[in-house]
């Protein structure tokens, strides 16, 4: 679990040793996710098609969404920092307490929306001696939290219906086939996207078979060994492998102040904190049920 925790921590560092436009990073990510997701599933006769109409539109739109994600998270640390575009992500938390009642049509949960407010606190003290490029990235990042928390609420609501790997490949191929049409529209289709240096291209292969196909399904194998509980707690944890990770690889420590931590340790503790509250709240309802 935390290997894979490492690798995802790891996607924001690479935001900073690819040397290549956000856009075209994830242009990358979601060809090479699609194509070892859907290669492995020929393999295993997963099924690959969706027969309902309405889903598939729901899927796209869910694709877009995830694209937008990535495309905002890796501007934000092309702007700024890893540890700020990783930090601002603790914010889908806020989102989520107002998205999954509209969505998942439950109710809803104040001690879920303090612990937001007291997230958004962190991020003013974090960013209230911002330069104004580190602004721009800010705003780049709360966007790619939005994003995030509504794809994770809409594929939990299509998860309902739809295998999740069937879920995640039409989402990569939505992606690929979203950005292709924005660098057509740009002119910018062509040949000079494949030249790249080679780092570039294994961190590349890296994190769109590793970081994304790999680590999706090993975490569904591994929910259904561990539980629930145990997982939702651990991926809260890797804000704190990215800062770690960035101090030692990308030397941010030297870019980045005390108060920036001291921020960062309470958005840490509060979401840490919220995956809690959930799965307590959760064994008690089993129990109740039972």
């Amino acid at each position: 679990m935390h290997l894979i925790i490492f690798m995802w921590g790891f996607t924001g560092i690479l935001g900073k040793l690819i040397h290549l436009e956000s856009l075209v990073i994830v242009w990358y990510r979601v060809l090479i996710a699609f194509s070892a997701l859907g290669l492995f599933m020929a393999v295993r006769k997963y099924p690959m098609r969706v027969s309902n109409l309405k889903s598939v539109f729901k899927l796209i739109g869910v694709g877009v969404i995830v694209t937008l994600h990535w495309v905002t998270f890796y501007k934000s640390i092309q702007l700024s920092t890893a540890s700020l575009g990783i930090l601002c992500l603790s914010t889908t938390t806020l989102h989520v307490t107002w998205l999954e009642p509209l969505v998942m049509k439950r109710p809803f949960q104040w001690i879920e929306f303090l612990l937001g407010l007291i997230v958004i606190f962190g991020i003013y003290f974090v960013s209230s001696d911002f330069k104004p490029n580190e602004y721009e990235a800010l705003a780049f990042g709360l966007v790619s939290a939005l994003c995030a928390a509504l794809f994770s609420v809409f594929n939990a609501k299509l998860a309902q219906d739809i295998p999740t790997p069937t879920i995640t490949l039409f989402e990569m191929l939505t992606g690929f086939v979203f950005i292709s049409m924005v660098l057509i529209f740009q002119g910018r289709l062509s040949t000079e996207l494949f030249v790249m240096t080679q780092s570039d291209f294994l961190w590349l292969l890296f994190l769109g078979i590793l970081c994304t196909s790999f680590a999706f399904l090993v975490t569904i194998e591994i929910v259904k060994m561990l539980g629930a509980f145990t997982v939702l707690l651990s991926i809260n944890l890797e804000p704190i492998y990215t800062i770690l990770l960035a101090i030692f690889i990308l030397n941010e420590h030297t870019l980045l102040n005390s108060k920036f931590y001291m921020g960062a340790t309470l958005i840490i503790v509060v979401v840490v904190f919220n995956a809690w509250i959930k799965n307590r709240q959760k064994k008690v309802e089993m129990k109740k049920l039972s």
